[in-house]
């Protein structure tokens, strides 16, 4: 009888991974995208329902940030301590009772105490995601783990507008938060199956000391409040505001500074000091703030400039930003045959710039489907050209170590909070000075002696007193008048933004064409 050979090591490298690790990834990285991006598109609705304003309802946004970096520090610690399993676990727990809290609530203070919680377990999602493909031996299969962590990634930022606007149209904003309990709970199933348990040993175990944590966790919030507040007081009272972030910095320099002379610091800044981590990061922050900056201004040319329902600006945002998931479809069939990180970016920076001359060309009475939904998916191509390759190529002096690629990933991470928020400041403040630019241009135009404006108020009036108006007409007319002015004054304002952004896009492409770290 003739016996069957052993299988040889490197045919033992090259199995595939087991499917539960695969869809645990993807389903962590889904989470992080979905929960940020519906949410944030739900805002309006949202403080409706728990009646806060504007002011109340973004400081919920600076706690979950401000949580989610101190969390994303220590996660490290946590996993050698409780393991994988035990840990993410934990993670999922948590989101799901902040989930629960909040799809609950009807007050501000419920809400904000439910994004807490949810901060607490949700904000390593995504550093948890890109660590748990190093589970997987070092062979080509590694890279299959690289494809369900994008593909989550692109589903989350594509579906989240969509799956938003859809709860909201049938009158259940908490639906938003029931899916992510349901998504968060298939996740866990997963990770029990997948997940090892093993603890690293005491003497390899990162330390924390808690007066630098207070530190990290102080200075950090303060800075996301600084920048939070920037919204409301940058024209008002600036000194106060460069006096709390200036406090913030110094209490998180401290920290870091701190930590660097640290035999087994939280975060091994150390380990990080190379040429492509740090080009790559920074890169992550553009990319960061440009995803918060659209997040908030798209909705607003769509809704304030251009009169489009809530409803279908977000199917449009889904559709168009659906492009993500087959840019990586397209990735995934090119990159074996053309690995070269290069061509990638060019051809992001490349599609951002169209995204931002189409929408900078756009006129009130644009097409949505056939003028906007075409640069909505340039959008989305530039989002996962850029943020793909960037994640393939900014790890690889750092992913042969556990240690070091968590903490590259933890860091990255936690500046990525602080990316999205200096993203959707800079673009409310630019709102704000490029509105009040173009209000105050467009009023001087409105005056008796002028008559379009007269011709105008006239139809105006006359219209309203057919429809009943009676002795008010001239006065409705006027108010209505105005609001046409500040309608216009706002979508001017957005396609100044988008001209920024064309501008920023073509120089990007530029830069990434002549740069070496990543060819």
């Amino acid at each position: 009888m003739s016996s069957r050979p052993a299988p040889s090591t490197a045919s033992a490298t090259q199995a595939a991974p087991p499917l539960a690790l695969l869809l645990t990834i993807f389903l962590l990285t889904l989470l992080e995208f979905l929960q940020s991006g519906m949410i944030a598109f739900a805002a309006a609705p949202i403080m409706g329902e728990i009646g806060a304003s504007p002011e109340e309802f973004s400081l919920t946004t600076v706690a979950y940030a401000a949580v989610a970096i101190s969390t994303i520090s220590k996660q490290r610690w946590f996993v050698e301590r409780l393991g994988w399993r035990n840990f993410v676990l934990a993670s999922l727990g948590l989101f799901i009772i902040g989930s629960a809290i909040c799809a609950t609530s009807d007050s501000y203070q419920a809400f904000m105490s439910g994004r807490v919680i949810m901060g607490l377990g949700g904000a390593a999602f995504m550093t948890t995601g890109r660590v748990l493909v190093n589970l997987i031996p070092p062979s080509p299969q590694r890279f299959t783990g690289i494809k369900y962590f994008a593909t989550g990634l692109s589903a989350g930022i594509a579906f989240a507008p969509g799956l938003a606007s859809l709860s909201v149209a049938h009158d259940t904003w908490n639906g938003i938060f029931v899916l992510l309990i349901l998504v968060a709970a298939l996740a866990a199933v997963f990770a029990i199956l997948s997940l090892p348990t093993e603890l690293v040993p005491g003497e390899l175990r990162s330390q924390s000391h808690p007066v630098l944590f207070m530190s990290l966790a102080s200075g950090s919030f303060l800075v996301l409040y600084a920048i939070q507040r920037s919204q409301y007081d940058f024209f008002t009272d600036a000194t106060m505001l460069l006096t709390i972030l200036g406090c913030g910095a110094l209490a998180m320099f401290y920290f870091f500074r701190s930590i660097r002379t640290h035999g087994r610091p939280l975060l091994g800044l150390q380990s990080l000091k190379h040429p492509r981590y740090i080009f790559g990061v920074a890169l992550f922050m553009l990319c960061y703030v440009l995803l918060g900056a659209n997040n908030y201004i798209l909705p607003v040319v769509f809704q304030r400039g251009m009169g489009v329902p809530w409803e279908v600006v977000g199917q449009l945002e889904t559709l168009g930003l659906s492009s993500a998931l087959l840019a990586w479809l397209l990735m995934m069939w090119a990159l074996p045959k053309w690995p070269g990180p290069k061509k990638y970016l060019v051809a992001g920076f490349v599609s951002l710039a169209i995204f931002g001359i189409q929408l900078s060309r756009l006129t009130s009475n644009a097409h949505i489907w056939s003028d906007v939904l075409p640069a909505l998916a340039f959008n989305g191509i530039f989002l996962m050209f850029v943020m793909a390759t960037t994640a393939m190529h900014t790890f690889r002096d750092v992913q042969h170590h556990d240690t070091a690629l968590s903490h590259a990933q933890q860091l990255k991470n936690m500046l990525a909070q602080f990316g999205t928020a200096l993203g959707v400041a800079s673009s409310t403040l630019m709102l704000q000075w490029r509105s009040t630019e173009h209000y105050t241009s467009l009023a001087t135009r409105f005056e008796n002696g002028n008559p379009i404006y007269t011709q105008t108020l006239h139809a105006l009036s006359h219209a309203l007193t057919l429809n009943g108006a009676g002795p008010h007409a001239d006065t409705m007319a006027l108010a209505q008048l105005a609001q046409m002015v500040t309608q216009q004054a706002t979508f001017m304002a957005c396609l100044d933004y988008f001209l920024l952004v064309a501008t920023i896009g073509l120089l990007g492409a530029v830069i990434m064409a002549l740069q070496r770290l990543m060819k």
